[in-house]
């Protein structure tokens, strides 16, 4: 039985830039986490930033950096939550990763694009970015039946 590498505001943490979480209230999840299979992680929280912070999108990628609505290059945290999500996620040897949608850490296939308009741009973030590099795969909630299946495939 692989385990999951799960982002903590999906598990119920209060850990979203705005203090709330994104409790994701689902059977196998429910069930998994019984298991023991989930391994918990915010890469923003690790990263050293507080709850609440201000909201923070990616400016560019090549070279990486990401602000906040205020200004503030807010990169540094984001890469040291990646490189510590990378780490567990080794450590633990998850199997894949669920992750938050559009989140500059998490985000899977889509992030805002730096505009602080809501506007997304294809791309992942930056713990998300690290995981599949390392080729772990990494699905976000709207991809439910897609994990399911990876994981019963294992």
């Amino acid at each position: 039985m692989g385990k999951i590498l799960v982002s903590a505001c999906l598990m119920g943490d209060r850990v979203r830039y705005d203090g709330r979480d994104n409790l994701l209230d689902h059977p196998v999840i429910k069930r998994w986490r019984d298991e023991g299979r989930l391994v918990k992680i915010c890469p923003e929280s690790v990263g050293g930033l507080p709850t609440p912070r201000a909201p923070s999108e990616t400016q560019s990628k090549f070279p990486i950096m990401i602000t906040d609505r205020t200004g503030e290059d807010v990169t540094p945290a984001f890469l040291m939550g990646a490189e510590k999500t990378l780490e567990l996620a080794k450590k633990e040897h998850v199997c894949c990763a669920l992750m938050k949608a559009k989140s500059p850490s998490c985000g899977n296939t889509q992030i805002y694009d730096g505009s602080f308009s809501g506007q997304l741009i294809e791309g992942s973030g930056v713990a998300a970015s690290e995981l599949l590099r390392s080729g772990i795969p990494v699905f976000n909630e709207h991809q439910l039946e897609e994990l399911f299946q990876f994981v019963d495939q294992r």
